[in-house]
């Protein structure tokens, strides 16, 4: 994808889906993690759970959640097609151990609880975060900060998207 490749994380809610649309509308490579790599399989070997639910619904929150992998295989694929000068990569992964290093930069998408909360509470059903037993899950996560990379950057998200995308760029070395 990039000479320079960055991570985008955050917890669901943060803003990293709404990160990279704008990335993407200002003509920048984006990959949407949790759409194009994402998978649910052993956190550990990376083996995909045979009969595991793909997308949100599942009985066991906690389960999908660390169980929610990105193909290891393919993000160092992508990482290695220097095409394009700088690439995002945006979502969550519980594998993140084995690539984070592949990464010139990890950020993370930082908001308070409420904002979380209200950003859940407009998802449907079907999409992560969208039932109440997710919300509480997510919103568990964000107290503990337990699945968010350590070492990463941290960008205020609560502020207007234009102006995340815009501290986030300048601080990839990027102009307006």
């Amino acid at each position: 994808m990039g000479v320079r490749n960055y991570l985008i994380e955050g917890v669901s809610g943060s803003g990293k889906t709404s990160v990279a649309t704008e990335l993407q509308r200002r003509g920048y490579d984006v990959i949407h993690g949790d759409r194009e790599l994402a998978y649910k399989g052993d956190p550990e070997t990376g083996e995909p759970l045979i009969g595991s639910p793909q997308t949100g619904g599942c009985a066991d929150v906690g389960f999908a959640h660390w169980h929610h992998l990105w193909n290891v295989d393919k993000v160092k694929s992508l990482i290695a097609d220097q095409s394009h000068p700088i690439s995002f990569f945006c979502g969550g992964s519980r594998n993140l151990h084995r690539f984070i290093g592949l990464f010139n930069a990890i950020f993370v998408l930082d908001v308070d609880a409420d904002t979380v909360s209200n950003r859940l509470a407009s998802r449907p059903e079907d999409e992560f975060g969208g039932t109440p037993a997710e919300r509480d899950f997510v919103l568990r996560l964000h107290a503990t900060q337990g699945d968010i990379p350590k070492n990463a950057t941290s960008i205020d998200a609560t502020a207007p998207l234009a102006s995340v995308v815009d501290d986030l760029l300048s601080r990839c070395g990027e102009r307006r």
